[in-house]
């Protein structure tokens, strides 16, 4: 089976459900048919003139000037569409090796043909601090990146590229382990309270903590103050592809790189979902925050730890003092334990979406900042599991809304994750509402006047999840300003699944109203994706990266 592109505009029938075993299969079948002058340009509103001309033995080439002029016209009309959503497609975990070299090139570019031939506007990428900077400080290596740069801009692509400040590993959808960079881990097991630490002393070396953000921790250097070299770097490297190929900079901010605390850390079975999680302010440069801030309102008892009842990281609201319907939270003490809870991560998004916006503000690249869908326990009063995650969002306060003006101070676009869930698909017990929480995220960034963008949580393929993207999209007034899809994989070249994608980045590009794409379609769309039997395919000249 082969993935062939004809210069044509028709998307055919996706019968063949059969898949390519790995991206390298892909690459290595993937080839450019000979394209004769006779039918092959299928232009829905000049296919029957030029089929006619192709009868009457006319030259195509006495009509060429005329096609092309209300090609152009075609194409304008739809790129005026306000409508419009681009899509982007994030890119594997490990597409820099650890060496720092791009990986399996061959392979990268015809997964990159084949989504612009989509209508795919673009790739995300992270760009991981564990391996740009892991030979020592201001010791960067972005030579992996630089070639997929080009790469993806001779392709005709854009990129996103995301600073991840982060561990790869230990979370949902994690397929390799990429930790903090050496001489940074060398700083924690010196001092274990660089990082975040639960009630009963775990430690996560997911990310540092934000209660150290302002001291000089790291040989000198503030994280707030290594992170803005690490974004100064990338700059200087890429400043002629800023604005240009690259069009965003998602800044991180914490674990999985989302503005949170790393409340539910799956590694080693830690919690499971729908567990509440648990707080994460034990290391010493958090409790000393804490009890400046009891002291500071004459309450210093209040100050010694946080809250004794919370519960563990795998129970329900109800089996804890702190979360039941009518527990601790919603007291005097639980309302100045949480204000100071989620303030902190509040002023840690502050720190460094000033310092991101110092660095890239003037290059044509948006700024983003991505905030988890914790979207269990939503239908509680407490909503356990994202105040745990530092959002103070209860039945009684919204908490996206100080989220979303922090962001929009910044000019930053706020990301969203779990576009794609719909809250039938949820178990009943885990009083889930993905759908109730988008739809308050959605009305906090309106009133903020924060663009607002989305993600899909978790891998789907199934049109389900992009019809409720979609629907998402268009809902509420307050519309999607970008959607990046998780993520590539070999999966996502299947029958179906890639039939699915090229029917959703259509739908987006035509504002999501479209209910559905025919299974043999000609409107704009500027190549052709199918998927054939090798012995249908003729005469081929084989690209030049076989």
């Amino acid at each position: 089976m082969a993935l062939t592109l004809h210069c044509s505009t028709s998307f055919s029938n996706l019968k063949d459900k059969r898949s390519l075993k790995t991206l390298d299969d892909f690459s290595r079948i993937v080839c450019f048919a000979q394209i004769r002058s006779s039918c092959h340009l299928q232009l829905k509103s000049l296919m029957q003139e030029t089929q006619l001309a192709c009868e009457r033995n006319l030259n195509l080439e006495d009509r060429r000037d005329e096609m092309w002029e209300k090609l152009h016209q075609l194409s304008d009309t739809h790129g005026k569409s306000d409508s419009r959503v681009p899509v982007f497609v994030m890119l594997p975990l490990d597409t820099i090796s650890f060496g720092g070299n791009l990986n399996k090139p061959r392979a990268m570019n015809a997964s990159l043909m084949a989504l612009k031939s989509a209508g795919v506007e673009g790739v995300m990428v992270d760009a991981w601090w564990g391996l740009v900077e892991k030979d020592g400080p201001m010791k960067y290596n972005w030579e992996g990146y630089a070639e997929l740069v080009k790469m993806v801009q001779k392709h005709g692509l854009k990129l996103q590229v995301v600073m991840s400040f982060h561990q790869c590993g230990g979370n949902v959808g994690d397929s390799c382990s990429i930790p903090l960079p050496p001489w940074v881990l060398e700083e924690i097991s010196k001092n274990p309270d660089l990082v975040y630490t639960d009630r009963s002393g775990r430690r996560n070396p997911e990310y540092i903590s934000l209660g150290c953000d302002s001291l000089p921790v790291l040989r000198g250097r503030t994280p707030i103050q290594v992170y803005s070299d690490y974004m100064r770097s990338f700059h200087d490297r890429f400043k002629d592809d800023l604005g240009e190929v690259i069009v965003e900079i998602q800044v991180g901010m914490g674990p999985c790189g989302e503005l949170r605390y790393p409340s539910y850390p799956e590694s080693n079975g830690t919690w499971r979902f729908p567990g509440i999680g648990e707080f994460q302010c034990y290391d010493k440069y958090m409790r000393t925050s804490l009890q400046a801030s009891a002291e500071a309102i004459e309450k210093k008892d209040w100050g010694r730890n946080g809250p004794h009842d919370s519960g563990q990281y795998n129970q329900f609201p109800e089996e804890t003092g702190f979360f039941r319907r009518d527990g601790m939270w919603n007291t005097e003490y639980g309302q100045f334990f949480l204000e100071w809870y989620s303030g902190m991560l509040l002023e840690h998004g502050d720190r460094i979406l000033a310092a991101a916006k110092g660095i890239f503000q003037g290059t044509g690249a948006k700024l983003s900042g991505k905030v988890a869908g914790i979207h269990w326990h939503y239908k509680t009063r407490s909503h356990a599991a994202e105040l745990t995650a530092g959002y103070y969002n209860t039945r009684h306060r919204d908490g996206y809304l100080p989220i979303a003006r922090t962001l929009g101070k910044h000019g930053v676009v706020l990301n969203f994750t779990c576009m794609e869930m719909r809250d039938r698909e949820q178990p009943e017990n885990a009083n889930c509402s993905p759908e109730g929480l988008v739809r308050q995220v959605k009305m906090a960034t309106k009133t903020a006047g924060t663009e607002l963008a989305g993600e899909n949580a978790l891998e789907r393929y199934d049109a389900g999840a992009y019809a409720q993207v979609l629907a998402t999209s268009r809902s509420d007034g307050n519309g999607l300003s970008a959607f990046t899809y998780l993520r590539m994989n070999k999966q996502l070249f299947e029958g179906d699944n890639w039939r699915h994608l090229v029917e959703f980045v259509k739908n987006m590009s035509e504002g999501g109203w479209n209910t559905g794409l025919p299974e043999s379609d000609s409107s704009r769309t500027n190549l052709y994706i199918g998927f054939i039997k090798k012995k249908n395919v003729k005469t081929t000249k084989e690209a030049a990266f076989v």
